[in-house]
């Protein structure tokens, strides 16, 4: 995260957690939209859709170039969302088994 040089680390973590907390009171997907409209810029919407879009090729074993080729994430990027998947906090693998569950159940 970036460091501000006026708040201490209690006060960041605090924050975080206040985002966090945010995010929970949303209820649909059009909240969230628009939530994240709001919050972030296009390139980083962009950006975190990319990573989220190559989760589920790399869950099922696509080789990195396959994957650049069906979503045109660089091979850079689909890396590094292999390394969390792989040694990360979690957070990929619980949100695409919860949407698998979900779709299941639907």
């Amino acid at each position: 995260m970036k460091q501000h040089r006026s708040l201490s680390q209690r006060q960041e973590q605090l924050a975080e957690r206040a985002l966090y907390g945010a995010v929970l009171t949303l209820l649909s997907v059009e909240e969230c939209r628009d939530f994240f409209r709001d919050l972030c810029t296009p390139a980083e919407l962009q950006a975190m859709a990319d990573r989220w879009a190559v989760v589920d090729y790399l869950e099922r074993g696509l080789p990195y170039r396959e994957i650049h080729r069906l979503t045109g994430v660089s091979v850079t990027t689909i890396g590094r969302v292999a390394r969390y998947l792989g040694s990360g906090n979690g957070g990929y693998t619980l949100a695409a088994r919860r949407l698998r569950t979900r779709a299941a159940h639907a």
